[in-house]
């Protein structure tokens, strides 16, 4: 296995959130250039029945339903060479090709803003992002995020969905996360998370004494009434959350938990459900929480943690290109390493 990393001996648990998780085809094929797209799928029996439009919008995930349907009656996406209407039923054995001159995809503007890049090749591009910097623009935030830093930093990324991001972490997440560079690696690197092949790994510390690790299996959807919000209810998505205790302090403990999916929130939402929630999370704990007797010093750095404490430390995944097994690691950043210094010196549990 391949090693790429920036080293922190001592480094942690990590939190991940997925987009959306994605599907494509086991058999799927392309070939492409920097703005010219050609994929083919041959399709099986599992899509007997089902509508071509919303077919294609599984096996092309990257792409909207309506882009997909707007290349069906356009004649770009043919289905064994013919032209067909968004409501035609699949009989399962299709040949399915798309022959598509890409577009922008994005109408976020470049912005020369640093990166922190562990990894680049022609294929992918891996990221420490910092604490504070959102991932995709959306309300309120129409600059100074990672996708704006994308666009200066690789232009070709605006002919990709979302700037070739398959997953992000939060804003007050700190971490890696992978971008991908081509429609193939995108495509490859969405079937690993979706197969849940990505190897994820975060660092975080919470409030309270947790004994011994196990597993967290509950579903989340978005909240009923807090539309900010994720919460475990019924009918959510499958969500699960494997972790163990690293080290234990008095009132606190550092863990580290790994995602077997990557649903929104879904570490904080977690461990919040199951009573210990994260130091700083300032949407899952109402208050800072001051033990008794508390120094100072801690009162100072627990009030003065504004955000989660969580922190992507490692990712794992397959070349998309080579098929190499590769392994990156991200140091704690500033913040997260005084915090854990200062509960070993104030907080101690012997």
């Amino acid at each position: 296995m391949t090693s790429a990393q920036s080293s922190n001996t001592n480094f942690s648990e990590t939190d991940f959130n997925l987009l959306e998780d994605s599907e494509d085809a086991d058999n799927h094929t392309s070939d492409t250039t920097a703005t010219r797209l050609s994929l083919q799928v041959q399709l099986d029996e599992t899509y007997l029945g089902q509508r071509i439009d919303q077919v294609a919008a599984l096996v092309w995930s990257e792409f909207s339903r309506e882009k997909l349907k707007q290349w069906l009656k356009d004649g770009h996406l043919l289905v064994n060479g013919n032209i067909v209407k968004p409501k035609h039923r699949c009989e399962g054995t299709e040949l399915l090709t798309l022959e598509v001159e890409l577009e922008a995809q994005t109408t976020s503007q470049p912005e020369n803003i640093p990166l922190n890049i562990v990894y680049e090749d022609d294929d992918i591009l891996v990221i420490n992002k910092p604490v504070g910097m959102v991932v995709h623009p959306g309300a309120g935030n129409s600059s100074g995020t990672l996708v704006n830093a994308l666009l200066y930093h690789f232009p070709k990324l605006a002919e990709l969905s979302r700037a070739g991001l398959v997953h992000r972490i939060d804003k007050d997440t700190s971490g890696l996360l992978v971008v991908a560079k081509s429609l193939e690696a995108q495509f490859s690197l969405s079937k690993q998370l979706a197969n849940k092949t990505v190897y994820r790994v975060y660092d975080l510390v919470v409030y309270g004494n947790i004994i011994a690790g196990g597993t967290i299996d509950e579903p989340i959807k978005r909240h009923p009434v807090d539309r900010v919000k994720m919460a475990i209810l019924p009918g959510g998505r499958d969500a699960v959350t494997h972790y163990n205790v690293k080290e234990r302090f008095k009132d606190f403990t550092r863990v580290q938990a790994r995602l077997e999916t990557g649903r929104t929130h879904q570490i904080r939402v977690h461990f919040s459900y199951i009573g210990y929630g994260l130091i700083g999370d300032q949407v899952y704990m109402n208050r800072v929480r001051v033990p008794a007797g508390a120094s100072e010093l801690l009162i100072e750095t627990l009030r003065g943690f504004k955000r989660q404490a969580l922190h992507a430390a490692k990712l794992g995944l397959k070349h998309p290109r080579t098929g190499e097994e590769m392994l990156f690691e991200a140091p704690w950043p500033e913040d997260f390493t005084h915090l854990v210094n200062v509960l070993r010196s104030e907080n101690a549990a012997y």
